[in-house]
């Protein structure tokens, strides 16, 4: 267990958050669609169709609609009846360089009581209900062949396991809230069906993706209105109709915040004087404490941290002037943090970045 412990925290430490808005090498927004479950995994247990199947169905679907916009690529961590390892399908995504990764799932229960849906993204805020869940769909990591080289000894049951998953991702929780927010909406609004709401969960498939991700849960199998739903073709069409939307309406938000730094890119002088906003450049983030030294940081000089519950960021620069912390990434990246990123605070609390421009636009 102390090899594993060491192991995270370098690797935590070595891989970097990087900027869900920075500019791809592709015009696409690229969209990985995840599937759960598959071959020799049926998923939860059910009298009707196996979540394996729904799944999958709705995946296609919602591929399907979003393949009509040329702006938007799909990509599938499967196509059809197969068993992928939660490793690999995040490798999916990274490989792809993904905007957005969208895990598809039905839920279960011990009773057949509960219904509705819940869209999950990726924190260390977890209840007891969030943690079964998180164990239920962990699990899935015992039927690898090579689960205990693939995973590090990682244990699905343990709930300090299931927190160290979390780090990586904690830069995208806010974007991935959004969706999150977007998808269960158009839920209650468009299909008049239950929210249980957006929570927040430790999901290995998650875990290691450097994008915003969610995870859909589509509804409860053990009740029997809502599994013969889910179940149907009416059911997935509806469902995947819904997502697809909300992906959309996303995708629509996330250009238009990233059309705004362009153009704030291209201004000569935004300088924040009237409000108390101030710029920072995120360059490190991980679970071990490290001295704000220049020789922990490349020789950076001036770096400062910041607690992030079990974990740490580390930023270079501070200044009110957007011109100015622009420059800070540039030396930042000449040091070889590759992944850096600007963000924004006001009044001491981190704010969206495009807000912070708005702001000082105006």
């Amino acid at each position: 267990m102390q090899t594993n412990f060491k192991y995270l925290l370098v690797s935590l430490f070595l891989l970097f958050s990087l900027n869900s808005s920075s500019q791809k090498a592709t015009e696409k927004f690229v969209v990985v669609l995840d599937a759960g479950h598959g071959g020799h995994d049926p998923g939860r247990p059910t009298k009707f169709e196996t979540e394996k199947k729904i799944a999958l169905n709705i995946a296609l679907k919602i591929g399907n609609k979003l393949k009509k916009y040329d702006n938007i690529e799909v990509i599938y961590t499967r196509k059809k009846d197969v068993f992928v390892e939660l490793h690999e399908r995040a490798a999916i995504a990274n490989r792809a360089d993904a905007d957005l990764f969208v895990s598809i799932h039905c839920n279960a229960w011990t009773t057949n009581q509960p219904y509705g849906t819940e869209t999950y993204v990726l924190s260390v805020g977890n209840t007891d209900r969030n943690l079964d869940v998180a164990k239920a769909e962990n699990e899935v990591i015992f039927l690898e062949d090579n689960y205990e080289k693939n995973y590090e000894g990682y244990d699905p049951n343990s709930p300090e396991s299931i927190i160290g998953l979390t780090l990586l991702q904690e830069d995208y929780t806010e974007q991935s809230i959004i969706l999150a927010r977007m998808v269960e909406d158009n839920f209650m609004q468009k299909l008049n069906r239950k929210s249980r709401g957006v929570k927040q969960i430790s999901l290995w498939v998650m875990h290691n993706t450097y994008m915003p991700s969610v995870l859909i849960e589509t509804g409860f199998l053990t009740n029997k209105t809502e599994g013969k739903y889910i179940s149907s073709n009416k059911g997935q069409e509806e469902i995947s109709e819904s997502i697809s939307e909300s992906i959309l309406k996303y995708i629509e938000t996330v250009s238009t915040d990233t059309d705004l730094t362009i153009i704030a890119n291209s201004s000569q002088n935004l300088q924040s004087n009237s409000v108390d906003i101030t710029f920072k450049v995120q360059i490190a983030a991980g679970a071990t404490k490290l001295e704000t030294k220049p020789y922990n940081f490349n020789g950076l000089r001036g770096v400062s941290s910041e607690s992030i519950g079990n974990g740490y960021k580390y930023f270079y620069g501070d200044t009110s002037n957007y011109n100015t912390i622009k420059k800070y990434k540039e030396e930042a990246l000449e040091k070889g943090y590759t992944s850096s990123f600007i963000v924004a605070y006001k009044n001491g609390k981190r704010i969206n970045i495009s807000d912070a421009l708005k702001t000082i636009s105006n």
